[in-house]
């Protein structure tokens, strides 16, 4: 994906995309509570713990995405690891121990007294699977808006997606295994299986295929475009879905979307600091460090709705507690947006000014 096929901003469903979840939720809501024949019927489509019905919607959602990743592009990274490092380390050793930790705190401390046990035991488990699967997507956005390193992020979003397939199910099954919730472990091969690596290799053999037989240009100006808005229909097609079955649950406590919210946001804060202030200390430049804490701190939400319906069901709070992970994704992203860009001058503006990113 060259740069400027992704210099676009935000377009109406992604700038909007937290009204549009708000939408989906009131009419999934209303669908469970007068035409609950609607849930039932779905219900009954099922394959090893997973919707047949969702599964096709994630699949609209993440194959565009996979379209995307261009694999050659990271033999070009030993040059520049400096931004890899931080990418890595925060992603994998840093931002899924931090969620677990906040959302235990908050859920079975703080909130003790308001959320069932068992609940907010559900509501961790969402939280975890959200903290364990950072951005592929989205961060294209963010890395345009911050004025990042196109080129660069492609990479970030590369390597990202390639450490999901080896780490993402270990690190899912350790951290719900230390609160005590069983973990059907083949369901969650299955996940990544259905939900990253299908997706990642049709999208691979499609860019390649597409771009030898059309050329690189017809790829990127023409094809990608034909997927636009696949990706936020399949998403918000599923939310309505999700909410079919969790309207009940919703109506009984409305409360609970903002307490799931509360360690959700305080996490990605968290995250964005420690990437963000670690290329600082590293003296990366802005358009590297800037991306570095914008991937982290956003969340693959696709692949986190798609794993919680798979462990827990529709009906599940871990369900209810990724999907709150979409609706605050946008406006926090925003935010953190504004901050980089007001934050710019505390880092070096180009690149050229070193001599090797990655070495000094």
């Amino acid at each position: 994906m060259s740069a400027e096929n992704k210099k676009q901003g935000l377009g109406i469903f992604e700038k909007y995309l937290t009204l549009w979840v708000i939408l989906c939720m009131a009419v999934g809501v209303l669908i469970g509570k007068f035409i609950p024949a609607v849930a039932d019927t779905l219900s009954k489509f099922e394959y090893y713990q997973v919707s047949i019905p969702t599964a096709i919607l994630i699949w609209l959602m993440i194959y565009p995405m996979m379209l995307k990743i261009d694999f050659t592009s990271i033999a070009r990274a030993a040059k520049k690891p400096k931004g890899l490092i931080i990418t890595c380390v925060t992603n994998w050793l840093i931002k899924p121990f931090t969620m677990y930790a906040i959302s235990a705190f908050f859920f079975y401390v703080v909130f003790k007294n308001l959320i069932p046990v068992d609940l907010a035991k559900e509501y961790v488990a969402g939280s975890v699977i959200l903290g364990a699967a950072p951005c592929t997507a989205m961060v294209f956005v963010w890395s345009y808006l911050t004025k990042g390193d196109a080129g660069y992020t492609l990479v970030q979003v590369a390597i990202n997606d390639l450490i999901i397939l080896f780490l993402f199910a270990p690190i899912v099954a350790f951290l719900l295994g230390v609160d005590n919730v069983a973990v059907p472990m083949g369901t969650l091969l299955l996940s990544t299986l259905l939900f990253v690596v299908v997706p990642l290799l049709l999208g691979f053999f499609t860019r390649v295929i597409i771009i030898k037989n059309k050329g690189l240009a017809y790829f990127e100006n023409v094809f990608l475009k034909k997927f636009d808005s696949v990706t936020i229909m399949g998403l918000l097609l599923t939310l309505i879905i999700i909410f079919s079955f969790q309207g009940e649950k919703i109506l009984a406590n409305p409360m609970h979307i903002l307490l799931i919210a509360i360690p959700l946001i305080i996490q990605t804060f968290l995250i964005f600091t420690i990437a963000y202030g670690w290329a600082k200390l590293w003296k990366l430049p802005h358009d590297i460090a800037s991306p570095a804490g914008m991937i982290g701190a956003s969340n693959f939400f696709e692949l986190a709705v798609a794993v919680a319906i798979s462990l827990f069901g529709l009906q599940s709070g871990a369900t209810l507690a990724t999907v709150v992970g979409v609706l605050v994704e946008v406006p926090v992203m925003l935010l953190l947006v504004k901050i980089s860009n007001r934050t710019k001058n505390w880092f070096i503006q180009n690149p050229s000014e070193l001599s090797d990113i990655g070495g000094k």
